[in-house]
């Protein structure tokens, strides 16, 4: 039940997706949301996800931007690429405040865009990158948040602190390993249960679009290798950086500390490396790390869930701060 006097109605297009089930399941119980329109992809025939029984027993319909326009304030588009870069500018230039899910919007180079996303138009003013532990202050104002990706969210926040403080030198290596969800629900050769079971595979090697992300918002290259494991859900990813002279293990707890101080879902594990399941159905970031005073290493650790925190949960996060409500309503 909505304890708020007066909810803010929003509409999910995407709804029968990973990430689209995930946000119906977080909104229906948001105390400030009320879930006014779920909708599919362009294209899709209304029906009934048997994954949202007693959640959402309404069908899903087909998108349709009169009707988001018409009942909705905010609208979530858990959506492919293409058709988010065609749907979001619809909904902002008749008044609606987006929260992309999609990467069309992410990239601010024109040219990085272009490449990765060539089917996105130039974005509109107010778009602003959704990664709230590093931009919260920029969500008031914007009708369009391009939440961040799954990989670069565990790989910005490990990151961004220790390069902002100046502690890390070349080269930064992230061995990324995800789930098997983040690759989508449409199933393809790669993601059949058959190809995947009992195997290991890396893939786009120096050819993944989150390496732009990545690169864009901390602000150094990094080497990027994502790779599929026989799971569900969830992202580990071992980050191998080399510390500047005289940089030691406090100085790189102190420059987390200082970062997060007021980020209730980064949680600092320090040397008790996290995993995967400690993070699974949560939108918590965890980041722990070890150094080697002998070769002034680092190895940082970043788990999430991929469907939360890399999706769902962050667009949830998101919509709290645009809204002015605390950022824990409905995640916690």
């Amino acid at each position: 039940m909505n304890s708020y006097a007066k909810p803010i109605r929003v509409g999910i297009a995407g709804a029968t997706g990973y990430a689209g089930v995930e946000l119906l399941r977080l909104l229906t119980r948001h105390p400030a949301a009320r879930v006014a329109a779920a909708m599919g992809s362009p294209g899709s025939q209304p029906r009934r996800v048997p994954a949202l029984a007693r959640v959402w027993d309404a069908p899903v319909d087909g998108l349709d931007i009169d009707t988001l326009v018409n009942h909705t304030d905010a609208v979530f588009l858990a959506l492919p690429d293409e058709a988010s870069a065609q749907v979001a500018p619809a909904l902002v230039k008749r008044g609606k405040r987006v929260f992309d899910l999609s990467g069309a919007f992410r990239l601010r180079n024109a040219d990085e865009r272009h490449r990765w996303y060539p089917h996105t138009p130039e974005p509109p003013d107010s778009v602003v990158y959704g990664l709230a532990e590093r931009h919260r202050g920029t969500f008031g104002g914007s009708s369009l948040i391009a939440c961040a990706g799954c990989y670069p969210t565990a790989a910005i926040l490990a990151l961004q602190p220790l390069v902002q403080a100046d502690l890390l030198s070349a080269p930064i290596i992230i061995d990324a390993k995800s789930g098997i969800s983040g690759a989508g629900k449409t199933p393809s050769e790669r993601t059949h249960f058959s190809e995947c079971h009992g195997s290991l595979s890396a893939y786009g090697v120096f050819a993944h679009r989150h390496a732009a992300e990545i690169e864009q918002e901390v602000g150094v290259p990094v080497t990027f290798v994502p790779h599929l494991v026989p799971i569900d859900r969830g992202i580990l990813e071992t980050i191998y950086g080399q510390l500047r002279p005289g940089v030691t293990d406090a100085d790189i707890a102190s420059a987390y500390m200082a970062a997060y101080a007021n980020s209730p879902f980064v949680r600092l594990t320090g040397s008790d490396l996290p995993e995967i399941k400690h993070v699974a159905h949560t939108n918590f970031c965890d980041i722990g790390w070890r150094v080697s005073d002998a070769t002034r290493q680092v190895v940082i650790v970043s788990c999430i869930d991929n469907l939360v925190k890399g999706a769902a949960g962050q667009a949830v996060q998101n919509f709290n701060i645009a809204f002015g409500f605390d950022e824990r309503t409905g995640l916690n």
